[in-house]
């Protein structure tokens, strides 16, 4: 029997940003899906969460999923405890066999991991008493990448959605795109028969096409790129010891630049007579600040000091060529 005609859980999270060592859970979304249900029961079979982050939520991420930060801190429930409660639900359906479906899996799986180590809590590996990536889990936006790889357009959850004709009413709120992660991960199986296998081997397989396709990708990136990275690894981005430097030093070069603020209008300058003291040492200040978070994410994108900064280094071990020759 074919995983698309069994139970399957959908599951989805709304972050506060991108980055899968920062990002903290805002809101999350677990659907029990059995083919033939409608939309009309998705209350029923929904399970929802509110969590406080614990951090500002940035305004690109509230325009994406519509949750403020007054709203999280004043609804949301303890951001430790939304983290536990997935994590069980999750651990509860894989352990008796329920693939897990979720749309670019990589980035949910590993948010929820950092925010369970973030708390001291058991990550979901332990919790089903394993030492590989849990699973199995089924990724939409994997399957449709390799089944019809050359179809141009984009992957994201909408346009799949509309390719493969399931209705997204409320894209980016967690139960409406948890819904139609399975729909079309089901879609996807019914127009494709080569995937209609048992959910481990599926699973198998879509840890060896997330490696080639991100590989791919990042050759594809190097044409214009040379230092484009793109991590291959599936259903869940390991925590290196490289990865946690990474993030602290990512943290830093944030911090860096909201303590600039924006950067000046370089036409506003063109009708001030004065400039107070105290003002000029503010700019000078938050160009400091915008130009050492610029410098700390050259070296993390290239591995490389920026010149002026190795300059400065050299001269403070070795001296001016003058003062090396005296």
């Amino acid at each position: 029997m074919s995983w698309h005609t069994e139970s399957l859980l959908g599951w989805d999270l709304e972050t506060t940003g991108v980055n899968v060592e920062t990002a903290r859970i805002v809101t999350g979304a677990a659907v029990d899906y059995k083919q033939g249900d409608s939309a009309d029961t998705l209350p029923d079979r929904a399970r929802m969460w509110l969590a406080n982050p614990g951090i500002r939520i940035p305004a690109e991420a509230e325009k994406i999923h519509g949750i403020t930060t007054e709203v999280a801190r004043a609804n949301g429930r303890p951001a430790a405890q939304v983290a536990d409660e997935i994590a069980d639900v999750l651990a509860a359906a894989l352990s008796t066999g329920i693939p897990v479906v979720a749309m670019n899996g990589r980035f949910d799986f590993s948010i929820l991991d950092r925010e369970l180590r973030r708390y001291g809590l058991r990550t979901l590996w332990q919790r089903l008493g394993g030492e590989t990536p849990p699973g199995p889990v089924i990724d939409p936006f994997i399957l449709d990448k390799q089944a019809d790889k050359w179809r141009p357009g984009s992957r994201k959850l909408e346009a799949l959605a509309v390719h493969y004709g399931v209705t997204l009413a409320a894209a980016h709120t967690a139960d409406a795109d948890a819904l139609a992660a399975v729909e079309v991960a089901v879609a996807i199986a019914e127009k494709f028969p080569q995937l209609q296998v048992h959910p481990e081997q599926l699973h198998v397989w879509q840890i060896r096409w997330a490696a080639e396709q991100a590989a791919s990708f990042q050759q594809h990136l190097r044409k214009t790129d040379p230092y484009a990275v793109i991590d291959g690894d599936w259903p869940l981005i390991p925590l290196t010891p490289e990865r946690k430097v990474r993030a602290l030093l990512g943290d830093l070069a944030e911090r860096w630049e909201q303590m600039a603020g924006p950067a000046p209008d370089p036409s506003a300058g063109l009708f001030v007579d004065e400039v107070t003291p105290a003002e000029s040492a503010r700019v000078e200040r938050a160009s400091t600040y915008r130009t050492a978070a610029r410098d700390l994410r050259d070296v993390l994108r290239t591995g490389r000091i920026p010149h002026p900064l190795m300059t400065d280094a050299e001269l403070e071990q070795h001296g001016t060529p003058e003062e090396a020759a005296s």
